[in-house]
């Protein structure tokens, strides 16, 4: 089976595995393997356990969307980070985000200095009065 792993920053995972195991709060735990009746189902917070040979992986999956047809497995997925454990993959996922997070508020105060600044120099120049 196929599987592609895609997030707004792009494609995540895109590999040959024998079989996946998905664990969503919503909608419980499912095994996906070959020749698997066609399936689409939603991941609110959850992870998506890969067999790839004697390798195992598990992706983190935020706000979720899991397809599968003909052995195309297809994941479109708000946030995800893979990891060789469920906790690890996690950990990572949620320091990236809180990263983001604090780039985003510290990029929100830069835009309002700058906002202030413009409505500063307006009023001196007197922009916008006739």
């Amino acid at each position: 089976m196929k599987i592609s792993i895609v997030t707004p920053d792009g494609e995540l995972y895109n590999e040959t595995v024998n079989s996946i195991i998905v664990s969503a709060s919503n909608n419980g735990d499912y095994a996906i393997l070959n020749d698997h009746l066609p399936i689409i189902s939603t991941i609110d917070t959850g992870y998506i356990k890969l067999a790839q040979d004697n390798l195992i992986y598990y992706v983190v999956v935020i706000n979720g969307v899991v397809e599968n047809h003909h052995n195309m497995i297809t994941v479109i997925a708000q946030d995800a980070f893979i990891g060789d454990s469920k906790e690890s993959a996690m950990e990572n996922l949620m320091e990236i985000r809180k990263n983001r997070i604090e780039e985003n508020r510290e990029r929100n105060i830069e835009l309002a200095k700058a906002e202030k600044e413009l409505q500063k120099q307006i009023k001196q120049t007197g922009a916008g009065h006739l």
